[in-house]
């Protein structure tokens, strides 16, 4: 047995230098104005398929490694005609490699952890270059690749079964969420026509009111920037920056950021068509692109961040939105002023929010369950990947 980096590996495999197996070579830049959802050539970069284009950089079957982005060192496969952009490494194999069998090697070398950068992370084509790879004849990569094929198939199958139910489960939650906050929650409530066509049918005895009555636009700044840093995603609200992994360019000073405070509603203009608004629980700053709201004393906050994270709203938000394409839609305060809003009185509204806190309650063992089980499927795969790799699974056992 030969002894490496990754123990030992069998007597007729070798442990060399990455770049003395291929060469990395970063894509082209492209822009996103060049980047459609349909198109010719499909575009690569740092974490897979972006969209389509009109032309194309490489053609033939290739491993792909996110070059930026917090999940760089990423592995995706590209075959055909494709443009990868200047966030990808291309990587050619300077003698006969299994595609497959490559992809899965530099998927257990875990590039990730190689990173430049904390702000953005990155990785160096030099540095990567330098690291050590063990390789088995073709022959054996053949059957590596094969094997894994089979192996990882069920596994695969299975986390997709499990994150299928983790999406109806919230598109359940979602659509039970949406009816309280429009509906209410007595379904023997006499009903009545709102006169606006995402809301429909409300409870009698509702108002609706417009949103610029209810929602008063704040633009307070911060004079120092050492405020804590607030983020505002489609996906968790409004959250606190140091509690998320978030990546990103950070701007050298804060100063002149937006003063955000608990029960303000704070709106991403960028991606508001996408959902991404809430209302604060914590005292800190946004950046000074977003825009933030005060809210009447007619509503309660937290039925006002169940409200606007609706599909229905955002779909009614985005209507009044400006721009051309939905990547470049922006939601500024005249647009999102002309939105009427369902007002139920306070102690329902208090109603809605206790109700909608005890169904996430209820379906919290739930998610927590299947998010365990598929991070165990997805350790089990990876495990199992290093394991043929790196020459542990003896090649009789591969034999299907």
């Amino acid at each position: 047995m030969n002894t490496g980096i990754f123990g030992a590996v069998p007597d007729d495999w070798t442990v060399k230098k990455l770049g003395f197996l291929v060469s990395l070579q970063s894509g082209e830049s492209i822009t996103s104005n060049d980047i459609n959802d349909i198109g010719d050539y499909p575009v690569f970069g740092g974490n897979g398929l972006r969209g389509f284009t009109k032309s194309f950089t490489h053609c033939g079957n290739y491993v792909l490694i996110g070059r930026q982005g917090a999940l760089c060192g990423n592995i995706n496969y590209a075959s055909g005609q494709f443009w990868a952009s200047e966030h990808a490494v291309v990587v050619s194999p300077k003698e006969p490699c299994d595609e497959r069998w490559l992809g899965a090697s530099l998927q257990a070398m875990n590039l990730n952890q190689y990173s430049l950068s904390a702000a953005q992370p990155g990785l160096s084509v030099e540095s990567i270059s330098q690291l050590k790879i063990a390789v088995p004849p073709k022959v054996v990569q053949d059957a590596i690749a094969a094997y894994l094929d089979r192996e990882t198939a069920g596994i695969d199958l299975l986390i997709k079964e499990k994150e299928g139910m983790l999406a109806l489960l919230e598109e359940k939650r979602a659509a039970l969420i949406s009816h309280f906050v429009t509906r209410g929650l007595n379904p023997r409530a006499a009903m009545k026509e709102s006169g606006y066509q995402w809301l429909g049918k409300i409870p009698k005895h509702w108002k609706t009111e417009r949103s610029k009555r209810l929602l008063i636009e704040r633009d307070e700044r911060s004079v120092t920037g050492t405020e804590e840093m607030l983020t505002v995603s489609h996906l968790t609200g409004v959250t606190k920056r140091s509690e998320k992994d978030v990546n990103m360019f950070e701007a050298e000073s804060n100063e002149g950021y937006k003063l955000c405070s608990p029960d303000n509603l704070a709106i991403n203009t960028l991606w508001a068509w996408m959902g991404a608004m809430g209302v604060s629980k914590d005292e800190g700053i946004v950046s000074p692109a977003y825009h933030v709201y005060r809210i009447s004393g007619d509503y309660l906050p937290p039925y006002v961040d169940a409200l606007v994270r609706t599909p229905a709203f955002v779909a009614e938000i985005t209507r009044f939105s400006k721009g051309v394409w939905s990547s470049r839609l922006r939601l500024y305060p005249e647009g999102l002023y002309e939105v009427r809003l369902p007002v139920p009185p306070r102690d329902e509204q208090q109603a809605i929010v206790d109700a909608i806190a005890q169904e996430r309650e209820k379906s919290a063992g739930i998610e927590f369950a299947l998010k365990e089980s598929i991070a165990l499927l997805k350790e089990r795969r990876a495990a199992l990947i290093t394991a043929a790799v790196t020459g542990q699974i003896p090649l009789n056992r591969m034999k299907p």
